[in-house]
């Protein structure tokens, strides 16, 4: 047994996708999350300095005495999980692996489609993955930078973003694919709408889920699990607009989300 916390990160807000399926996997565990939101979105950005805001963050929730890390982002995941999987000791997870092993189970045709940032897109993380667990999967990817941007400012509906979407996912319906995979935490907040455009026929896979799905696994397995003499404590951190992710946390994530402490980052260490 552990009682310590789980650390869950992301850039900004869209890692609340997998907070919500790791309370309905693991509803005994503490969560700590953080919220890059103030250095959000990570997409565009060089894959090199994501390494650097991960290692950083990993650093901040070693120091919060947490038992396992999800890095709850793609571009973050493929930036630095390996090398972070070397370098701490803890037990530390990514969202690419699990969402990928989803998608080649579901898929039919064979035909699996990938959306997500800039840099995850462009790291080819998906892919390779894929091709490994199966090297007859076809994979046509596309980018997708507007929607985490249209998240983080809590819009998930509308016409705007519908003809953005369609743009977005016009190539890989084109493609025939029957299995699309959500790849950026941010994106299941837009599954209603992703869905529509795509048909009912293709099966939208959230990294999310699927992440929960290998943390219950891994927590299990090790038995670091808590002991239920209390009710869980989930604690939430932001190095932006605390107003703003509270305002968005509990539109995305419900009553699990009460408060938002502020934090930032520098080369001199962290600052509460």
């Amino acid at each position: 047994m552990d009682n310590r916390p789980i650390g869950i990160f992301d850039s900004g807000v869209g890692g609340l996708t997998v907070v919500r399926e790791v309370i309905n996997f693991l509803p005994n565990e503490n969560i700590i999350y953080f919220g890059d939101t103030l250095r959000c979105p990570y997409g565009s950005k060089d894959l090199n300095d994501v390494r650097k805001f991960v290692f950083e963050i990993i650093d901040f929730l070693l120091n919060e005495d947490v038992k396992s890390i999800v890095i709850a982002c793609n571009t973050g995941t493929a930036a630095g999980l390996y090398e972070a999987q070397s370098k701490f000791k803890l037990p530390i997870i990514g969202v690419i692996e699990p969402g990928a092993r989803g998608a080649v189970l579901s898929t039919r045709n064979k035909k699996v489609g990938v959306i997500g940032t800039v840099g995850t897109i462009n790291s080819g993380a998906y892919q390779r993955v894929i091709k490994t667990l199966d090297a007859g999967i076809k994979v046509y990817s596309n980018a997708c930078p507007e929607f985490v941007e249209f998240v983080e400012r809590g819009e998930t509906t509308g016409m705007k973003i519908k003809k953005i979407g369609e743009i977005y996912l016009q190539s890989l319906k084109e493609a025939g694919v029957d299995t699309l995979i959500l790849g950026c935490t941010h994106y299941p907040l837009l599954s209603g709408l992703i869905q529509e455009i795509m048909g009912s026929s293709v099966k939208l896979i959230s990294s999310a889920a699927e992440t929960a799905k290998e943390l219950k696994e891994l927590i299990e397995r090790k038995e670091i699990m808590r002991e239920e003499n209390s009710p869980p404590f989930y604690r939430f951190l932001s190095t932006g607009d605390i107003k703003l992710f509270l305002e968005l946390g509990k539109k995305f994530l419900g009553k699990e989300i009460t408060t938002v402490e502020k934090v930032s980052l520098s080369r001199e260490g962290v600052k509460g």
